[in-house]
């Protein structure tokens, strides 16, 4: 990506086809696709990329086991069709990203012959439905091989297990590896970066937006000929900055995930949780050496923050705790991350659980905004097809053929199974970071390594117990546009994501990195740092954790959460 101060200028004094709105999983993939049909596009998103609900996920590239069954139980064609779109979508992620993207087994626990008929039929159909793009397939395990295949998993009255094959990825790498791919093409974005009101036309037409740079106030005009909203939560508020007579579309639902010690799995199977006394389905996955447990689902009005708290870690944990061998408790959890999903509702369902994920793409007559509404990351890209074609129509242009389909993103050329052994040993780095390097940026590790070559001191981890080291932020500043701590910890290299506990011991040696890149004054990376760990000592508090053990803000008073020279507060309520 270029500076952001030269994207800034660059951006500021072109002129545009498509203008999208939103740097998540559908603006990012919107972007890409029409930079790739030949027209000029530019991003802009009010936060980080990738910054809310599109790395707030359950880390799964499927179809939806759980909304297949919805579908048969309540012949419900809609559901059935997002599930076989996506589980044609799915073998697209997993190919166009094999470092973000895997296969996975799940198990699902049996405790009666009869529920090992019942799931076993009906993950036979989702083979079926997924046809050419299946995995592979799904088997019917004895209770021995159950418990092989799982030791960790509960005796009593054990059956049997079916298992069935979905995906598995890096959701907040995926969508940079998007923004970098959409870059490389000569596509323009800008993260932190705000609409605050939109340019028309005499006949009230989108002529372009008005935007606010959110870390030095400048405001500015963007000229497009037409405009894509892709904000996901924040939808419904550009939809009715563009038209105010639009009613509301959007029903938001929370849903949190908790990181736990893999250890206590003893071994690497992924466990589906196939009912709860709500109805729910959980997951319990193996994700990047921790035991990733979600998700939760409670309706969440917009102007709620979206935090984890004690009741839903207490949910996950029991269920978990009844179906594992094992006893774990708050004090176990490593990370805790919440997320909000734009669910489109439909008349007469006012359950959130029960509204389809399938996405819509509204144009709106009076303006011409273009809204991608709805939606789930395994059908980003296909909700960006439909989202360019829709504002090829708006602008006139004759049909362009999308080319997403079969396109590498970056990281993923030159790339193999077993490329961190490329890696590992040159300037001294460890296996796991090795590993961890290759898992995070694929063929792009090989340019975090030059970066060492010129300072051998970028070699040195960044915490006690995590692969990450200080490379990886001198890499996401210079060629990511990463501007705060947070941006580098949670979103560029993941560690806040797995543990909070190293993230606060980390924002030291990331604070003092970037404060050298971005020209930091003391003050600002004291302040910076500062702000950083009270913002995860908040996270723990609102989530009944225990608190950090380090540095004073632990029981100091709660900050203002925001980096230096922006208001991180404001930035990521809206768009």
């Amino acid at each position: 990506m270029k500076k952001r101060d030269i994207a800034r200028r660059t951006i500021r004094d072109d002129r545009f086809d498509l203008c999208i709105i939103g740097g998540g999983a559908t603006g990012l993939g919107c972007a890409l696709d029409a930079q790739l049909r030949g027209k000029r596009t530019v991003l802009v998103e009010a936060g980080d990329f990738i910054s809310q609900t599109s790395s707030a996920s359950t880390k799964l590239v499927h179809g939806g086991v759980r909304y297949l069954q919805i579908a048969a139980a309540s012949l419900d064609y809609g559901q059935f069709r997002m599930v076989r779109k996506a589980l044609q979508e799915r073998r697209h992620m997993l190919e166009a990203a094999p470092y973000l993207a895997h296969p996975v087994e799940l198990l699902v626990p049996c405790f009666s012959a009869w529920e090992q008929f019942y799931y076993g039929a009906g993950l036979k159909a989702y083979d079926v439905i997924a046809g050419k793009a299946r995995i592979f397939p799904s088997r019917i395990l004895s209770r021995r091989l159950t418990l092989e295949r799982l030791p960790a998993l509960r005796r009593d009255r054990l059956f049997g297990a079916v298992t069935y094959a979905d995906g598995q990825f890096d959701d907040a790498r995926y969508g940079m590896a998007l923004a970098q791919s959409f870059a490389r093409l000569n596509g323009e974005l800008l993260n932190y970066t705000r609409v605050v009101d939109m340019e028309r036309d005499r006949d009230g037409g989108l002529t372009g937006v008005v935007v606010e740079d959110m870390l030095s106030g400048e405001r500015f005009s963007i000229a497009a000929r037409v405009t894509l909203n892709c904000t996901g939560p924040f939808s419904d508020h550009i939809r009715q900055m563009a038209n105010p007579s639009l009613p509301s579309r959007l029903r938001l639902s929370k849903g949190i995930h908790i990181l736990l010690p893999m250890q206590a799995m003893r071994g690497d199977a992924a466990l589906l949780i196939p009912k709860t006394e709500d109805g729910r389905l959980i997951f319990a996955l193996p994700w990047n050496g921790s035991l990733l447990v979600g998700t939760t689902e409670d309706e969440i009005a917009s102007d709620e923050e979206a935090a984890a708290n004690a009741k839903e870690i207490e949910y996950l944990l029991r269920y978990v705790n009844r179906y594992l061998d094992m006893r774990w408790t708050p004090a176990d959890v490593q990370s805790v991350f919440a997320g909000v999903r734009p669910l489109v509702a439909s008349a007469g369902n006012g359950n959130t659980q029960r509204l389809i994920r399938d996405h819509e793409i509204e144009v709106d007559r009076r303006s011409g905004l273009v809204s991608v509404l709805g939606g789930k990351w395994t059908t980003y890209r296909a909700m960006a097809e439909d989202g360019v074609n829709a504002a090829l129509r708006v602008c006139g242009d004759a049909p362009v053929p999308a080319r997403t389909l079969r396109y590498p993103l970056d990281g993923s050329e030159g790339y193999c199974s077993g490329y961190w052994q490329k890696l590992a040993g040159r300037h001294g780095i460890s296996d796991p970071t090795a590993e961890h390097l290759a898992q995070k940026f694929g063929a792009r590790s090989q340019e975090i390594l030059s970066l060492i070559e010129s300072d051998p001191s970028l070699a040195a981890p960044l915490c006690a117990g995590s692969p990450a080291i200080a490379a990886e932020v001198v890499y996401s500043v210079r060629e990511e546009m990463a501007q705060t701590i947070e941006d580098v910890l949670a979103r560029r290299i993941g560690v806040q994501f797995h543990n909070l506990q190293q993230a606060r011991a980390a924002a030291p040696a990331v604070g003092e990195r970037m404060a050298v890149e971005l020209g930091w004054t003391a003050q600002q990376t004291t302040q910076a740092i500062a702000e950083y760990q009270a913002r995860i000592d908040r996270l723990l508090r609102l989530a009944g954790l225990p608190p950090a053990s380090l540095g004073p803000s632990a029981a100091g008073p709660e900050l203002d959460l925001k980096g230096p020279g922006e208001d991180h507060a404001g930035l990521h309520r809206s768009h």
